[in-house]
């Protein structure tokens, strides 16, 4: 028997399909190919990076969909489906919008796959495939399994191992899709079976994906200690409110980390107040100044998280916020136009108050555009929203400041590994604001039906106008 696993695309630029050149590993399907039996053959495709062979001969499809993914996922699918393919769908999305995925699905699995997807390879073995399955919480993720690293070879990903520690976050921030998946619950990994699966690649950069590596801070400081023999260099992220303990941070520099995504979300209190976003109550009173002397003291190279169009903000914050970040000479930064994703409480304030654009479904509307504002903020108009967040990236990866940041003595030149990072990553993100903005969701019949017979990607030559 085969299982073909697919990570799709977002969507196209004029004629074809986003080539992303800053892909990483999809992690999700490398755990799925490692719970499957060994009897069955397992083939991984990335929608992101190389054309879908809709003609292989496959036993059953499995597609993880995010939301900004789910209109190409549903495209993926339906094709497979025309061919009398069986497809599986999972992830985040399904989660959120079972009967939706439904539409588009053979079975549809709910949460994290490990209690249930041996017990779906046997039903589908013996023809009895459910309409959905269920998966139980855990306390323990991925227990005794370790990523199958083997379905990655061929593909141009970037030279970084994805891995995780913990799954979720214990906060519940109103916006939050990650908080309302894992029920503001947060599990961590056997910290014995990391070391293992870190030894088993050879990798020395490593990207935890954890949505806050440091939300359990005693079973964090085990991993770090767990690290530091390992010699390893990593990322991740953490909330902010990890600064609070000397002992967390002292042993997270010497375990080899060189930086995190840190949620800064807003400059201003009454937005954080607003976002429910009360571990960063404390530190935006002062307008992050203690948090920054502690990052750079710490030598963390800072990936600070932005979100923007809340009903406390204005264009004036929003351009204020721009200037905070480039200040501060934060290595990278990221400006996120505020997303009503479904099923979470922001999207239920939204409905209910007729704010929402798009009918409602930005993710499968064909006018919806990536970066785009898909709800009516308060104190300015859609278009000038989504262009505020543009001018926000442009500002931020511009030539100017690049080059002004990298004189951060105490983080992006610290030493040789800190500056390659910087000089390295910060041209990658800049042209990712210029290529992603504007991508239309999922891909038209007629590319679909281009790009199977040409059998390859090409790259959109068009680029926005800084």
């Amino acid at each position: 028997m085969k299982i073909t696993l697919i990570k799709p695309n977002i969507g196209r630029r004029e004629h074809s399909l986003y080539v992303d050149n800053a892909s990483m590993e999809p992690l999700q399907l490398g755990i799925l190919a490692a719970l499957t039996p060994p009897d069955v053959e397992v083939v991984m495709y990335d929608d992101r990076l190389e054309p879908v062979p809709y003609d292989e001969k496959t036993d059953l499809v499995a597609i993880t969909v995010e939301t900004f993914t789910a209109r190409r996922s549903y495209e993926i699918a339906d094709e497979y489906r025309k061919r009398g393919v069986k497809v599986l769908m999972g992830g985040i999305h399904v989660k959120l919008l079972p009967s939706e995925a439904k539409e588009h699905a053979d079975s549809i699995m709910i949460g994290d796959a490990e209690s249930e997807w041996g017990n779906m390879i046997n039903d589908l073995k013996n023809g009895l495939l459910k309409e959905e399955y269920v998966c139980k919480s855990f306390g323990i993720p991925q227990k005794g399994v370790i990523t199958r690293r083997d379905i990655y070879k061929g593909k141009k990903y970037m030279p970084i191992s994805l891995l995780q520690f913990s799954r979720g976050c214990r906060f519940n921030c109103k916006y939050c899709a990650s908080s309302v998946y894992f029920e503001q619950h947060h599990y961590t990994r056997d910290i014995d079976e990391v070391v293992e699966e870190i030894r088993s690649q050879k990798r020395k950069l490593l990207f935890f994906v954890d949505d806050n590596i440091v939300a359990d801070r005693e079973r964090a400081k085990e991993l770090f200690r767990a690290l530091i023999p390992l010699k390893v260099y990593w990322v991740s992220q953490g909330s902010i409110d990890m600064l609070d303990d000397d002992d967390l941070m002292r042993l997270m520099v010497k375990s080899g980390c060189l930086g995190l995504v840190i949620g800064f979300e807003s400059i201003r209190p009454d937005s954080i107040e607003n976002m429910k976003k009360g571990v960063n109550r404390r530190f935006v009173k002062d307008n992050y100044r203690e948090a920054v002397e502690k990052l750079r003291h710490y030598g963390l190279q800072t990936w600070a998280a932005f979100t923007i169009g809340h009903d406390t903000d204005t264009l004036e914050s929003i351009r204020a916020t721009c200037k905070f970040a480039i200040h501060n000479k934060f290595t990278f930064a990221a400006y996120n136009i505020l997303m009503p994703y479904p099923g979470t409480p922001l999207y239920d304030e939204l409905e209910r108050e007729g704010r929402l654009l798009y009918d409602g479904k930005w993710w499968l509307h064909e006018q919806y555009r990536f970066n785009y504002t898909a709800f009516v903020p308060k104190n300015m108009t859609p278009d000038e929203l989504t262009e505020a967040g543009f001018n926000c990236r442009r500002d931020f990866n511009s030539l100017s400041s690049v080059l002004y940041r990298l004189f951060e003595p105490r983080t992006n030149l610290r030493n040789p590994v800190r500056f390659f990072t910087y000089l390295i990553y910060n041209p990658v993100f800049r042209r990712e604001v210029f290529e992603k903005q504007g991508m239309t969701f999922g891909c038209h019949e007629k590319d679909e039906e281009e790009r199977k017979h040409e059998g390859n990607v090409h790259t959109a030559s068009h680029r926005e106008k800084a």
